[in-house]
């Protein structure tokens, strides 16, 4: 280890920059409380500050499975994995909870075991989500084995698991009625996950400017084209479900879509400002972990945001 090294390391144990990546959950439901109000008289379902949540913590696994796939030498944080799939899991089990009662008509207290049940079995949202749930599950389950067991471990299968849960929620959506409308929702929630995921998962486990000088280039090099990816599909869904440009002020779907689509444009602002500034300095280890994990922390925030405001269109009328 070198000298710069163990000079970050102990800047890290002091400097607690780490915790400002608390406000990534409040930061998404500002976002979907945005989306609420830009709603107006529109419905949006009562889950959407949940659904956020739970996308958010989808993104980190994702993220954090990931992560060793831009260097052979990252470890994988089994530790960080268990606690942040075991959020996902709480999640998706309170968004079933919420959708039966908004299908059902009752309120949470009102809710019987037996009108649970027959929500899970008969209702194909139930059913969806008790998919989604069981997949979030069993990645919580084996990032578990793979924290009390982790030469026996690989961060693959917890990708692979996650993946596929992340997909199962946009392939069944409202989009999934439109020509190729699942494909493009599925490879949409994909891209913005691992572009959100990876650097979240970046500023969960990196401590040293060598790992930054590292890792940040190729992380950089992911997120361009992901980034594309979630610009693209995200204007042909968005411009095929509201079928024009006129709803984008009149509906509250379309105000949400605009408005998810101006922070996005932002987002891409701030990264192709990233590129030309932060990457190259970390890269040429001119620039310390602190600094780097104060700009990571900066756009995580920013990008959970938009996440608030995407959670909440997809449950919007």
């Amino acid at each position: 280890m070198s000298r710069s090294d163990r000079t970050d390391r102990r800047g890290e144990a002091t400097g607690g920059t780490r915790r400002w990546l608390l406000l990534v959950a409040p930061a998404a439901l500002i976002g979907a409380l945005l989306a609420w109000m830009l709603a107006a008289s529109d419905p949006v379902q009562p889950e959407a500050p949940v659904r956020a949540l739970a996308d958010l913590a989808g993104a980190a696994v994702l993220g954090l499975a990931a992560l060793p796939r831009l260097h052979d030498r990252v470890e994988t944080s089994w530790r960080t994995l268990t606690v942040v799939a075991g959020c996902w899991v709480a999640m998706e089990f309170a968004m079933l909870v919420l959708e039966a009662t908004e299908v059902l008509g009752v309120s949470t207290g009102e809710l019987a075991a037996g009108q649970f049940a027959d929500y899970l079995v008969e209702v194909s949202g139930g059913q969806i989500g008790i998919a989604i749930l069981l997949g979030s599950g069993a990645v919580a389950a084996y990032s578990a084995f793979g924290f009390r067991l982790p030469d026996r471990a690989t961060p693959d299968l917890v990708l692979v698991f996650a993946a596929v849960t992340l997909a199962l929620r946009p392939i069944t959506g409202h989009m999934s009625q439109q020509l190729f409308g699942s494909v493009l929702g599925a490879i949409h929630a994909l891209a913005a996950s691992a572009w959100l995921g990876l650097l979240l998962a970046l500023a969960l486990v990196v401590r040293t400017r060598g790992e930054w000088a590292v890792l940040l280039p190729r992380y950089s090099a992911w997120a361009l084209p992901l980034a594309a990816v979630v610009a693209a599909t995200g204007i042909i869904d968005g411009l095929v479900r509201i079928g024009g440009v006129t709803p984008l002020i009149t509906t509250g779907y379309g105000r949400i879509l605009l408005a998810k689509t101006v922070f996005l444009a932002a987002l891409l602002g701030l990264g192709w400002w990233w590129r030309t500034r932060w990457v190259p300095i970390a890269r040429d280890h001119r620039m310390n972990a602190e600094s780097s994990l104060r700009r990571a922390v900066l756009e995580t925030v920013a990008m959970a945001v938009v996440f608030g405001l995407a959670a909440t269109l997809a449950v919007t009328a």
